[in-house]
């Protein structure tokens, strides 16, 4: 009989694969744990594939009707029906439609109030795992319902973009600092409270959840016309049909662009076990994406990783990254309340304590007095 996969490996798609290919173990009293190579990855490879504890689509996202299955957040809409409503253009119509996997005859409506579900599995496991409490029924157009209050509180305070930058940290602690923490958490218990649960209710207990989720939250995005989008890169095309698509593709983002910028997915955020144990680094060896549509975790090697290796990702987003030292522990400091010291970060510690912005400015400052010299030397000649 085989060994129980520990814990953290629960939500993996394949426990016993993942136990096999990473270890998380304790590092230091600063660092605390991390998670570590058991066998060699090459580039590319999946490491894992995991599934959120708990997961929610953004509440302004969801608002904004991106439309996403309420458990696993796979965006509703056809490719087509996407790219009209980003778009902008009513009439368009998409060239390959097969290659969409949205299948709106499997989607299901909770009958009791209405929230929608991509298939009936998704909305048996949101029943079992948080549905049948959550549900309000009738109510759900009702704004004096404590469920609804409470939405509406936190997206008063928690407005778009939806991601932990450094304006809704500080909106955050501004919540905090202001008592407005407390109106969310009576909101909260009076939804939710239940005896056996109620360290969480306390003030206390609260500000241990919103840190929970505020730090340890993964960002989540689906789309189905990007998943169209990747299919239509993949077909075998004679060249004329291959420039035609690319054009027509390129065109469309140009339309999105203009009439919706850069809110393209359906959007939220997830709390994964393995995940969570993945320490940053501003030279990351892995990255998260989300490319089954849905809530599943990819975790994939972005270089090659040694066993015995720590796997970092990075929580910042590719510009950040190529930001100056100084400008991402700012980020860093801000959002997450840790000074990086990876790798990059020391080998760059010599570097002047300035920000990006500060660097940019004194490079034109410097130009400028170049161009000074250069109009001084031209008036001597």
């Amino acid at each position: 009989m085989a060994a129980p996969v520990d814990d953290m490996f629960s939500r993996c798609v394949d426990p016993a694969k993942a136990s096999n290919c990473v270890e998380a173990r304790f590092i230091d009293k600063v660092k605390g744990k991390g998670l570590f190579a058991k066998r060699p990855f090459k580039k590319g490879d999946t490491i894992f594939i995991e599934q959120p504890l708990v997961s929610s689509q953004f509440l302004w996202n969801a608002l904004y009707k991106y439309r996403a299955c309420e458990y696993c957040l796979r965006a509703l809409e056809t490719a087509e029906e996407n790219a009209r409503r980003l778009s902008g253009r009513a009439a368009l119509n998409l060239p390959h439609p097969e290659l969409c996997k949205v299948r709106p005859d499997r989607h299901q409506a909770c009958p009791h109030c209405q929230v929608m579900y991509c298939s009936a599995e998704c909305r048996q496991a949101a029943w079992e795992q948080h549905h049948r409490l959550l549900c309000i029924g009738s109510s759900h157009h009702d704004p004096d319902h404590p469920l609804n209050k409470l939405q509406d509180a936190w997206r008063s305070v928690h407005y778009p973009p939806e991601t932990s930058s450094i304006m809704i940290m500080a909106r955050m602690v501004a919540t905090i600092k202001q008592g407005q923490l407390s109106l969310l958490r009576n909101l909260f218990t009076t939804a939710l409270y239940e005896d056996r649960l109620s360290q969480w209710f306390t003030p206390e207990g609260f500000r241990s959840l919103f840190s929970l989720v505020g730090t340890n939250g993964q960002g989540i995005g689906t789309s189905s016309l990007s998943q169209w989008v990747h299919a239509c890169d993949a077909l075998e095309l004679p060249s004329q049909q291959r420039e035609q698509l690319d054009a027509l593709i390129d065109q469309l983002y140009k339309d999105i662009d203009k009439e919706t910028g850069d809110f393209l997915n359906c959007e939220g955020s997830g709390l994964f076990l393995l995940q969570s144990s993945c320490n940053h680094s501003c030279a990351p060896n892995a990255e998260a994406s989300f490319p089954d549509n849905n809530f599943l975790l990819h975790l994939s090697a972005l270089s090659d990783i040694s066993p015995g290796e720590e796997i970092c990702i990075s929580y910042l987003d590719g510009c950040q990254r190529e930001r100056s030292r100084h400008s991402r522990h700012k980020i860093l400091r801000e959002n997450y309340l840790f000074v990086c010291s990876c790798q990059k970060c020391m080998s760059q510690m010599d570097d002047a304590d300035m920000t990006s912005e500060e660097e940019e400015e004194e490079e034109e400052a410097e130009g400028e007095t170049e161009g000074d010299d250069m109009e001084d030397e031209m008036t001597d000649v």
